[in-house]
């Protein structure tokens, strides 16, 4: 064994609870850790049939072709490196070479870097932009901070009526109005936030589909308007994606890249049916922090991306 994942030093409490997560975790990964911990489980010789079935199960986890050729190259330098022979002795190095794929994107959130700190919220109609809005309240005021919502959502009633409840649920303040402007809301809730020294406001956003020109041209319009509530805000542009959508996720970062200079992702909806492979194939063709994964609809079912933790799950690693 090669040591692969750091053993925690956090209390007891804090351990119990990390443990559930990466239980958690590992369950909404089970789709692709199974099928990994068959093929190195089974025993036998490394050979090129057994590179050919990695290889098929990378790319059929969401991987995508250029992660699969990397992570390939690099497990046959260090098998060669470390001169080993057996299947079982892959598992830990496929860890290695995952970890070096997908650390850089594990950084934190910061949102003590600027008061309000304002962070608005995209993605397509059902990445789960709203529910995860909700989450991110909870796990903020976790850390002391105070929060306000904006329901930018204007569009849909029932987004805006879900943003309310999230509210309630975490005890936050949340401004909105029934139809007019997206833009015209999250400008009252930033200066709102002004006015009561609120640490965080979370702007949520209609969701669009990235091939609606004219929508992806507004939502570029409540950037703007942010930037005049608040002169360098927004100081964080979360995207929003669903980690079921494979492929599709790493076109939806392209586009909203695009659109609107990307800080961070979130990927929700790790629950059982998603591959989680498109973590790598972003980490290799667009490479955007992941802030956050979601496993779960509970309110503490949204944690920091932690490389080690998700490689770990999805490996089925021991610590």
């Amino acid at each position: 064994m090669f040591g692969f994942l750091k053993k925690s030093t956090s209390n007891n409490t804090d351990n119990t609870a990390r443990i559930g997560w990466l239980g958690r975790l590992k369950a909404g990964l089970a789709r692709t850790g199974n099928q990994l911990s068959e093929l190195f489980g089974r025993g036998g010789k490394i050979d090129d049939d057994l590179y050919e079935e990695l290889e098929t199960i990378l790319i059929t986890s969401d991987v995508g072709m250029d992660a699969t050729r990397f992570l390939l190259a690099e497990l046959r330098h260090q098998v060669k490196e470390l001169r080993l022979t057996e299947a079982d002795q892959l598992k830990e190095v496929l860890a290695r070479c995952l970890l070096k794929l997908l650390a850089p994107l594990a950084q934190p959130l910061d949102a003590g870097a600027h008061s309000p700190f304002v962070i608005m919220l995209a993605g397509v109609n059902g990445a789960g932009k709203t529910t995860s809005i909700g989450k991110l309240a909870k796990y903020l005021q976790g850390q002391g901070k105070s929060v306000l919502l904006a329901a930018g959502d204007t569009f849909r009633a029932a987004a805006r009526e879900q943003l309310m409840e999230w509210g309630a649920r975490n005890n936050v303040t949340v401004i909105a109005q029934q139809g007019g402007d997206p833009a015209a809301v999250i400008f009252d809730a930033v200066q709102a936030a002004q006015a009561r020294k609120i640490d965080v406001v979370l702007a949520d956003t209609a969701g669009r589909l990235t091939t609606q020109a004219h929508l992806m041209d507004e939502i570029k319009k409540v950037k703007r308007v942010i930037a005049k509530a608040l002169p360098g805000a927004p100081h964080e542009v979360l995207l929003v994606l669903d980690a079921n959508t494979g492929q599709n996720a790493l076109s939806q970062v392209k586009a909203f890249d695009d659109a609107l200079d990307v800080t961070g992702l979130v990927l929700t909806k790790l629950d059982g049916t998603a591959k989680g492979g498109v973590i790598a194939a972003i980490a290799r063709a667009h490479p955007i922090p992941v802030r956050f994964i979601g496993v779960g609809e509970g309110l503490d079912d949204l944690r920091p991306f932690v490389a080690e933790d998700f490689i770990a799950a999805l490996l089925g690693l021991d610590e």
